[in-house]
Parts: structure tokens; C-alpha cells; sequence
């Protein structure tokens, strides 16, 4: 396939407008290809390291897709300091292209958080968690009042500090003629008019699309420019069109379970799941462990143990609902504390805490560990989605770099 069409299976496995505002998904770089040139090979990996790369093109692979962006932060020179820069001079001198879906493949459905629910058991409903893109300002309505004989100028200032772009259009307002009144104060210096005397003066209502980068700065520019000692300026949030299955995609997951699980039932789902022999798990003493596992029957009389008889309150509770959010979940979960569990990768000390103290359950696998098993079902969909003429290797190379020992 040609570069530009794997890229256009990619975005629809996982549409890059639903990543999180501060990811870096999208083709990292392009190699040689331009779009028309062909795709044959394709490594996909969860973080594109030098032994991944060596693999790629021991492979023959014209195109890497890390789920990881490979260059998060701004990068100002390729100058071999680091192993990272090595690495990525390296890809452009073997002429590879490097694409990254990260946050875009955990909101999507289905995609890598779906995945993950699929192995606590079936579920009444799966419902997502986070705030849903188009809900997240991206741009605002800036709104000013100023005498006509003003507003010509007033909309050029602004225009220039930034605001009124609209697509492929500048200088775009919207202007409606009405009277304003005031009355100075003593001491007061209006451009219209006396101190303590009523005035009216016609005015326009200037409105101008602004985006969130250049707000400060057009504001300070309509204070400058405006002939008010205090003008009014309004400012509005602003949200894009919404696609209807955009409401679903988050990036995270509520998984109900049609029948409560134990706490030690839903560890050992994660791990059989995610084929880990052991997870962190944070468990209060309401939730207890396991009941009484069955030994067997001898002497006429069936035999059991407890593991854990820590918790003498009574039965211990059932886990109905799962928080499910890959990689790192912690400010996620701050902001959805109702489900009975939490399942992700990694969490700062003080949430897990906080969690633990209101009596919920919290499983932590390890960053990678929730995300690179699904990379088989990932190149599943990526072939279910058009990119089947391409073939897709799993980079072998590709391992976790922490290990519990």
C-alpha cells in the first residue's frame, strides 16, 4: 500500500482528533516515503527503542508504528548526544517512517481500553469514563462593545493579535449595531460625554472566533486599542462539532460485571488476561479475599481453608463496577471515584492512597504490561480495517523495561 493510504487505515482504527490535548500522536517521521510510495513491512511496538529499530530494519520495514510517540517533547537538534537522538537519525538515514496513535487508540472503540475490559468478565454495560474531545475547549468567542465610529479598528486589532480565523478564512466577525449608556463618576475621563451626566452612545457588539494559544494576547490588544477606560469584553468557550460516537470515546472505561466478583477473582482475571504470574494490588479489609477454597472430601467430610482471615467483619464485599484506564490512570480516576475498582498500569503513591482510604480495590500491572498484549488485536483491526495488503510483524524486540524480581 502507499504511505498515505496505511496512514488513512491507522486514523481509522484509531482517529487522531481523539487524543488528549497534550499527546503527540500522528506520523512522527516520514523516512523517504513520500505518500505515494509503497508500504510492503510494518513493525508495530509498544516503545520504539534502538533494538526495535535494528529489528525494523533487519525486517526490511519501511514503517514503524510505536504506540509511545518516540518524540514527545520538542526536540531542537539531531546531533547523536543521546540515545534517542541516535536512534531517530538512524530511522531517517534507513529511510523509515515512524507513526504514533497513543491516547487515540485508548479512547477509540473498539480500542486498547476496550481490549482490557474484555478479560474481567461479562459485562450488563460498558460505559466510558473522561471527558468526551469535543466537550474540551479548543477555541473562544471573544465578545466587545465599542462606539461605531471604533469598531472598524477594533476588529483589525484583533484580527491581528489573532482572533477571526475560521479554517481558511480570516478577518471573520460578527457585528450588531444597538445603544449603550453610562454615567462617569466624578474624577472619571470618558471618551464620550461628561462625568456624572447619563450618556448614550451607539455602539457595535464586535463577536470574533479566538484560539486558546492567542486569547491573552487578543484581549490585551482590545484593552489597548479600546477607547473605554474599562471596556466590556465578554469571553465564551467554544466546542466543535460533535460526531455522535465521539460521546463513547475517553480515555477510560466503566466495566459492570453482570455478576459481582471477589477482589482475589478479579486479580486473577488481570493476570490470566494480561499472561502476568504477578501485579500490585491494593485490597481494604471490607473487601477481604476469596471465600473459603474447597480442599476436597475425605473422612466423609468436605474440607476447606481460608486464605486470608484478616477481615472478620462479616462477608466480605463484591466488585460490581471496574474503573479501566491503560498505562497511567491516576488523574482519570481522581475525577471518577464511584466504581468499586480500579484497574491500570501505574498510579502516584498518594492516589492509590486516596482510593485505598474510601474502601476501593486497586490493581496496578505495570505500564506496559496493560497496553502491549493487545498489540495482536490491533494489527487485527488495522487488517479488518483496509490495511490488509500490508504485512504486519510484532517487534519481538519490543520489551518491558521493568521487571518485579
Amino acid at each position: 500500500m502507499k504511505l498515505e493510504g496505511v496512514l488513512s487505515v491507522l486514523r481509522s482504527v484509531a482517529p487522531e482528533h481523539l487524543a488528549e490535548d497534550w499527546d503527540q500522536v500522528g506520523l512522527h517521521l516520514a523516512g523517504d516515503l513520500g505518500a505515494n510510495k509503497p508500504v510492503r513491512k510494518a513493525m508495530l511496538c509498544i516503545d520504539l527503542t534502538p533494538a526495535v529499530l535494528a529489528e525494523a530494519v533487519e525486517k526490511k520495514c519501511r514503517l514503524i508504528v510505536a504506540y509511545h510517540p518516540p518524540i514527545f517533547h520538542p526536540l531542537k537538534r539531531l546531533a547523536d548526544r543521546d540515545w534517542k537522538e541516535q536512534m531517530l537519525a538512524e530511522a531517517v538515514r534507513q529511510g523509515i517512517a515512524v507513526y504514533s496513535p497513543h491516547t487515540a487508540l485508548d479512547a477509540a472503540r473498539p480500542g486498547m481500553n476496550d481490549w482490557l475490559c474484555e478479560g474481567l468478565g461479562k459485562a450488563s454495560v460498558r460505559w466510558s469514563i473522561g471527558v468526551p474531545k469535543h466537550q474540551r475547549s479548543y477555541r473562544y468567542k471573544v465578545i466587545v462593545y465599542a462606539p461605531r465610529a471604533h469598531a472598524e479598528r477594533l476588529r483589525k486589532v484583533m484580527s491581528k493579535a489573532g482572533a477571526g480565523g475560521i479554517g481558511w478564512y480570516s478577518d471573520c466577525s460578527f457585528n450588531v449595531d444597538g445603544v449603550g449608556t453610562f454615567m462617569g463618576m466624578r474624577g472619571t475621563n470618558p471618551a464620550v460625554g461628561e462625568p456624572e451626566r447619563l450618556e448614550t452612545v451607539e455602539e457595535t457588539r464586535i463577536e470574533m472566533i479566538c484560539p486558546n494559544c492567542d486569547l491573552g494576547r487578543v484581549i490585551k490588544a482590545v484593552r489597548e486599542a479600546h477607547p473605554y477606560e474599562e471596556p466590556a469584553i465578554d469571553v465564551f468557550e467554544l466546542y466543535g462539532e460533535v460526531d455522535p460516537e465521539d460521546e463513547e470515546q475517553t480515555p477510560g472505561r466503566c466495566h459492570h460485571l453482570v455478576r459481582p466478583i471477589s477482589a482475589e477473582a478479579l486479580i486473577r482475571r488481570v493476570k490470566k488476561h494480561l499472561g502476568l504470574s504477578k501485579i500490585k494490588a491494593a485490597v481494604p479489609p471490607t473487601y477481604g479475599y476469596e471465600e473459603p477454597e474447597y480442599l476436597g472430601t475425605y473422612d466423609g467430610k468436605q474440607h476447606t481453608q481460608i486464605k486470608n482471615d484478616r477481615y472478620t467483619g462479616g462477608p466480605p464485599n463484591k466488585i460490581e463496577s471496574i474503573a479501566v484506564c491503560v498505562g497511567a490512570g491516576g488523574s482519570l480516576f481522581e475525577k471518577y471515584g464511584t466504581a468499586d475498582a480500579y484497574i491500570t498500569g501505574e498510579m502516584q503513591h498518594h492516589q492509590v492512597l486516596d482510593l485505598y482510604q474510601r474502601g476501593k480495590v486497586v490493581i496496578l500491572a505495570g505500564h506496559t504490561n496493560t497496553e502491549r498484549p493487545f498489540l495482536k488485536n490491533y494489527r487485527d483491526r488495522i487488517v479488518e480495517q483496509g490495511g490488509g495488503k500490508v504485512e504486519w510483524l510484532i517487534s519481538v524486540a519490543d520489551q518491558v523495561p521493568i521487571e518485579i524480581v
